[in-house]
């Protein structure tokens, strides 16, 4: 049998997918379909003839392709995301296609009509971190476009790739002039050294974390929609990554579904929660360290001290609860759980930011203009409707008070008088069942406590003199 013929060649490769692709298609199986269809034939295709690429093969979602030239490759790209922008506009939102697309440059392997190799390995996994309508390049494309194309590049640092073994500088490109929003404007190059990885929880799902700042580690545990990147820009978060950062190590991470983590996931739970953090400590190779939770992410960081003792040194909870919503035999609760369900139900994903709103003023209702501005913003960036109400269905159900008592570690607990979001009396009740705890009242009412209000310089000093002990 004569052999096959396989030839290598230095080519640029692109990737792209639908997200949350199996979600859509159990929504409404024809209709998607359908409008993939369209979107792949009147648009994606004729643009890679265009730019005068080949189509390798498509998927049930997703699309391969090579060209001779990156310079086309990225204008590709990026001319796909700016007609699917133009073919998305007056869809609703549930309805809406969303693309991410990775492009990479390297050594390929062609054989049969398809390709192979760490060339196009890197380009699909660029394309699985990317973000929703957002086009992600790897240094070795930026090197060769910079200047070259009409677009902007954003340097997101060096990623570790799952599969590949040397970490892959990445870059957010976009089309010169196309800032729209938080999306554009959360762009923050002076993050400092902040290093994205990605670690693989028991699941298989990917969770994005982030390392940042020099000295002994603390770890913050995810809390309510969170995004490694733009957070840097966040009047919100932003500050807060600044004062924690000081002094240690700092590492986070995007929960399940958010962010840049995994998003078309089959399971979000309060054990996955757990799982996620699990995953992430393990990956950054820590071995002791402080533990900081805010909201949700206090029971998620009590339930893992109590799980593995001997790794946590000190126990940081602020703004609390052992309790969710639907665990507190409340009418009152039982109502704002529903209610902030059918809120995100409806309009989460909307241009309109009023749905958004209104969570927003529970989260942070002395904000100002600009802060309320971003939060809402944020929240619609950071994660789809399904998936928020997926979240905050599971948040809803936390029930952890049995393990108050188990927790063996020094334990501050911080929590505002007049909390909108989460009630003072959840705060306290920690503190009453938790051995060996302090606990510190703060005057406010945003759940978020924020840079310009008067008590964050209490906050901040509370938290590194009690960490002062870990020393």
């Amino acid at each position: 049998m004569a052999e096959e013929r396989v030839q290598r060649r230095l080519a640029a490769i692109l990737a792209a997918d639908v997200v949350g692709y199996s979600r859509m298609m159990g929504q409404d199986e024809e209709g998607t379909l359908a409008a993939l269809t369209a979107h792949r034939t009147e648009l994606m295709e004729p643009c890679i003839a265009k730019h005068r690429g080949r189509v390798v093969k498509t998927t049930g979602d997703g699309l391969l392709a090579e060209f001779g030239s990156v310079v086309d490759a990225v204008n590709c790209a990026l001319e796909v995301q700016e007609g699917m922008g133009d073919r998305n506009s007056g869809t609703p939102e549930e309805q809406r296609i969303a693309i991410r697309i990775g492009v990479n440059l390297g050594d390929v392997i062609f054989q049969d009509d398809d390709v192979y190799g760490d060339g196009v390995n890197i380009a699909a996994r660029l394309e699985e971190i990317c973000g929703p309508n957002e086009v992600y390049v790897s240094a070795n494309v930026y090197d060769q476009v910079e200047g070259k194309v009409e677009g902007r590049f954003d340097d997101l640092g060096a990623h570790t790739i799952k599969n590949i073994a040397k970490p892959v500088r990445v870059y957010r490109a976009e089309l010169a002039g196309a800032a729209k929003g938080l999306a554009t404007a959360a762009r923050v190059p002076e993050i400092p050294h902040q290093e994205i990885h990605f670690c693989t929880a028991s699941d298989g799902v990917q969770i994005a974390y982030a390392t940042v700042g020099k000295g002994p580690p603390l770890v913050k545990t995810a809390n309510w929609l969170t995004h490694l990147e733009y957070d840097w820009a966040s009047p919100v978060y932003g500050p807060w990554w600044t004062e924690l950062s000081k002094g240690h190590s700092l590492v986070r991470y995007d929960a399940r579904g958010n962010g840049l983590s995994d998003w078309d996931v089959d399971e979000i739970s309060f054990e996955t929660f757990v799982s996620d953090l699990e995953a992430v400590v393990d990956a950054a190779g820590l071995d002791r360290f402080p533990l900081f939770g805010l909201s949700q992410g206090c029971a998620v960081s009590i339930a893992y001290a109590v799980r593995h003792p001997e790794r946590v040194s000190r126990l940081i909870l602020y703004g609390g609860f052992a309790r969710g919503r639907l665990q507190r035999g409340s009418s009152v609760q039982q109502d704002q759980a529903d209610a902030i369900q059918t809120l995100i139900r409806q309009g989460w994903g909307s241009d309109n930011p009023a749905f958004r709103q209104i969570f927003t003023s529970l989260l942070v209702p002395d904000g100002n203009e600009d802060q309320m501005k971003w939060w809402n913003e944020l929240q619609r960036l950071t994660t789809s409707p399904e998936n928020a109400l997926r979240i905050r269905e599971a948040v809803d159900q936390i029930e952890i008070t049995r393990l108050l008592p188990q927790v063996s570690q020094p334990t501050l607990v911080m929590h505002r008088r007049e909390d909108a979001m989460q009630p003072f009396e959840e705060g306290r009740r920690l503190a009453a069942a938790i051995p060996n705890s302090r606990f510190v009242a703060l005057e406010g009412r945003n759940h978020v406590i924020l840079s310009n209000e008067k008590e964050w310089p209490r906050f901040h000093s509370e938290i590194r003199d009690f960490l002062a002990g870990d020393e």
